[in-house]
């Protein structure tokens, strides 16, 4: 079991023709994910990879039957492609980076009228090993397993999940939420869908500066989460005021800090690694 997606996940990709959309869905459909077409507007009728392009997401799911959706297109067209796929599908990743917080505000108050699930937007999609994947992480470096991995972080994910397979531990799926000020899935989220999925025996979970959704999790963990956790802070040196990378990692006045993040996490018992460059061994020690 997986969450979110599996082997029969149908896919279509906004945003198909262009260089990122071309060269990453080539590197899904290796993988074995389910592309069934793709979306660019004005561009219907061509083929990439011998997959029918349309011109509107409404005219992918009528005649290709998708059930999910993975976005490759600039910032200024993101927010709506992100609501032309909530319209017709369940579940929307946007790799995407840096769209106006303006235009995730609409989405934002789009979705919540719909059941429709975002992943992102500025994040590297989603994963469960052996059987598909939506997004840019490099393939090799997973592992079926039952680890769970969530990140704000693209990078620091595949340096978690590289570990992780180094030291024989698999995972069981792994998200990368996004790390912008307004995102769809939050670490709640996905820690509330890991407490339900039989394979997950175990969380990893990167979290950053910025906003209070460690603190977030770490409430829902002692409260409701019975699997073991483990937590990285990145950024415990960043300066007040000043972003660090992600458009939502930045220190506002008393909040956001590193240290209050640790303190709310140790507190609901979770396992925190000081430094990210022994998570894999630390996670296998405190399992075994």
């Amino acid at each position: 079991m997986s969450i979110l997606v599996d082997k029969e996940t149908r896919v279509v990709v906004q945003g198909i023709t262009g260089s990122e959309g071309r060269f990453h869905t080539e590197k899904m459909i290796e993988y074995g994910t389910k592309i069934v077409g793709g979306v660019t507007p004005g561009k219907g009728g061509q083929e990439v990879f011998g997959l029918p392009v349309f011109d509107t997401v409404d005219k992918a799911v009528s005649e290709a039957a998708p059930d999910a959706s993975i976005i490759f297109v600039p910032p200024a067209m993101a927010a709506d492609a992100i609501m032309e796929a909530a319209a017709g599908l369940k579940l929307v990743v946007c790799i995407t980076e840096g769209i106006p917080v303006l235009d995730m505000a609409r989405v934002w108050h789009y979705l919540n009228d719909r059941e429709t699930v975002l992943i992102g937007p500025n994040c590297p999609g989603i994963i469960s090993p052996g059987q598909t994947k939506l997004g840019i992480m490099p393939s090799p470096i997973h592992l079926a397993g039952s680890i769970g991995v969530v990140s704000r972080s693209g990078t620091l994910t595949y340096e978690v999940v590289s570990q992780l397979t180094q030291v024989g531990l698999g995972q069981s799926t792994c998200v990368g939420i996004g790390g912008d000020p307004i995102i769809g899935q939050s670490f709640v989220d996905i820690l509330r869908r890991f407490k339900n999925d039989d394979q997950t025996e175990a969380v990893v979970m990167v979290g950053e500066i910025g906003g209070r959704a460690e603190e977030d999790a770490a409430r829902f963990i002692q409260a409701e989460f019975d699997k073991p956790v483990f937590a990285f802070i990145a950024g415990r040196t960043a300066p007040s005021g000043r972003r660090m990378g992600h458009a939502g990692a930045i220190i506002s006045g008393k909040s956001g800090g590193a240290a209050d993040k640790i303190t709310a996490l140790k507190a609901a018992g979770i396992h925190m690694v000081e430094d990210l460059g022994f998570l894999g061994e630390t996670v296998k020690r405190v399992l075994n």
